[in-house]
């Protein structure tokens, strides 16, 4: 429920001096534990009072007291002052103490096929930090969906946010050991018109694909896949199934090559293309929750492909 401006309209400032007052009995021991002088005290409550339209204090030549209305205030002002207290820490907190909900948001193939091994080890790492992944290829907003962290993989094309760069990112061929086993492995970029290619995202079936050896050597392949695919988690399975040779980003294709499911195909060749961001809102400074995470990511993937640098 969203609170009602018109419920009070004065200073908390003013508030606290009532609720002083009412605590310690006198103006002058209120005045001393606000470090403010009698005179400033007495002001502050003849405001309050003007404010809400109800006197809160009797007043005699040598005594200041509650009234029955003023004893009404205090306990609920009291109640809601510990209350405007507490959330004030919390959200101080949140920028030191790594705790509470994350909610991150990345694309389906670098969601189901890298993030789950990190996801894992930064809960074990954080176990009073919940995650939510929000797997999507859509580019969500950050604040009309309430997400922490965005993983974003390509060029970097956004503005007005706050953007970290994890690792640059390349493309390379693999296949799987059964494929290699009924078609011999290509030597050249030449014999690549021998095989069954497999290609994801809107690239045209005629187009010309720009390899790097990350050492200044380049190589322009026309390729013409035989298979596509809207997603590289799709064209990573059609790989493992023995498909053809797949156009993978060496992320998402790490686990299978680990595991000896799939072999890197002309290697070191690959394609150069953009990166992995780790996007957040713009602001002074980022939840703990939020930072904490990041990093971790960041240190996992640096981790992983220490094996495997990129060159460019």
């Amino acid at each position: 429920m969203v609170a009602k401006r018109e419920t009070f309209g004065g200073s908390l400032d003013d508030v606290r001096a009532f609720c002083a007052v009412v605590d310690l009995g006198t103006v002058t021991a209120a005045a001393a534990s606000l470090r403010e002088t009698k005179g400033s005290v007495s002001r502050r409550i003849t405001r309050l009072e003007r404010t809400l339209g109800a006197t809160l204090m009797a007043r005699t030549p040598r005594a200041i007291s509650p009234t029955a209305e003023g004893l009404a205030f205090h306990a609920r002002a009291q109640e809601s002052l510990a209350l405007l207290d507490e959330a004030v820490e919390t959200a101080r907190d949140a920028r030191t103490v790594p705790a509470g909900h994350l909610r991150v948001t990345t694309s389906v193939d670098f969601g189901i096929e890298v993030m789950p091994e990190i996801v894992a080890s930064f809960r074990e790492a954080y176990p009073q930090i919940t995650v939510e992944m929000v797997n999507t290829d859509a580019r969500l907003d950050l604040a009309a969906n309430r997400i922490d962290l965005a993983l974003r993989l390509g060029r970097a094309e956004e503005t007005g946010y706050r953007a970290v760069l994890i690792m640059n990112l390349q493309i390379g061929l693999y296949a799987a050991p059964a494929y290699l086993a009924r078609r011999r492995a290509p030597a050249a970029f030449a014999d690549l018109a021998q095989h069954d290619l497999i290609l994801a995202r809107g690239r045209p079936n005629d187009g010309l694909l720009a390899f790097s050896d990350g050492v200044g050597g380049t190589e322009s392949v026309r390729i013409e896949p035989v298979i596509r695919a809207g997603d590289y988690a799709t064209v990573l399975r059609l790989t493992l199934a023995g498909a053809g040779i797949g156009y993978i980003p060496s992320l998402v294709a790490a686990g299978a090559v680990e595991s000896g499911a799939l072999v890197r195909i002309l290697s070191p060749w690959a394609i150069r293309t953009g990166s992995l961001r780790a996007l957040s809102l713009a602001g002074r400074e980022l939840p703990a929750r939020v930072r904490v995470f990041r990093e971790h990511v960041s240190l996992a993937l640096r981790r992983r492909f220490a094996v495997e640098p990129d060159r460019s």
